[in-house]
């Protein structure tokens, strides 16, 4: 399982939301590039990137950046944030980004998805799929996880069978330290055995680490708790491999 190490950027500093929400945001440090050299250092292969600003804005802010960011570091980058049209995503394609998130347009733009898959492959576009737990059942959450889509995960997904890397957030989870949904990561990878599923939410022990890999997730998004030094990196990295 993949180690995704999770650098939040809001007005170039890196920061971490609580569930989303932009009025309780805690800053770490105002040096991305310092915290990418510290992720490889610690061995890390990838890092998740991603633009706050954009996400709130619905169009990218910190690209400019990001693409700066790209040639400071040897790490693989996936980058999220406010990407809705494929101009965005080949510019950060050709600056040498390798993965780009897209999440919300899948559900109120799906045939605009499946022409980012046709035009990038889907090697090089991840689907995030942001959720809220009602009454059990995983619904799809949009707008930056203000509102919540009529479909389900199971429906979504199902609609993208290119995808081949699915991003699933928990959102009542994400920030809150509480430990990722298992229960929704088994069940994820028994109905799309073709899809390489990233979790995130929740993460803040090794043991979870371990617990997701056992669940069938191929990478997990890990942000808070290496922020807030709840485990290393490296112990992190070998926890996952395990």
């Amino acid at each position: 399982m993949i180690i995704y190490p999770a650098m939040d950027l809001m007005d170039g500093c890196c920061v971490r939301l609580t569930q989303g929400r932009f009025d309780e945001a805690t800053r770490y440090s105002a040096f991305p590039a310092e915290a990418l050299r510290q992720f490889e250092e610690e061995g890390a292969e990838w890092a998740h990137i991603v633009d706050l600003d954009g996400a709130r804005a619905g169009s990218p802010r910190q690209h400019e950046m990001i693409a700066t960011l790209v040639e400071s570091t040897e790490l693989k980058l996936q980058v999220a944030g406010g990407i809705r049209e494929a101009s965005q995503i080949d510019f950060l394609l050709s600056r040498g980004v390798d993965r780009v998130v897209i999440g919300s347009l899948a559900v109120t733009q799906p045939e605009v998805v499946r022409g980012f898959f046709s035009r990038f492959g889907a090697d090089r576009i991840t689907l995030a799929l942001d959720v809220m737990i009602l009454e059990e059942v995983p619904m799809v959450a949009t707008s930056g996880w203000t509102e919540t889509s009529s479909r389900t995960l199971w429906e979504t997904a199902e609609r993208f069978p290119e995808a081949r890397h699915l991003l699933v957030t928990d959102v009542g989870r994400d920030g809150m330290l509480s430990g990722p949904n298992l229960a929704l990561i088994g069940e994820l990878t028994r109905r799309l055995p073709g899809a390489a599923i990233q979790a995130s939410g929740g993460v803040s022990s090794l043991a979870d680490i371990g617990e997701l890999a056992d669940a069938g997730a191929d990478g997990a998004i890990v942000g808070k708790a290496l922020w807030e030094r709840r485990f290393g990196l490296a112990e992190a990295i070998d926890s996952a491999r395990r």
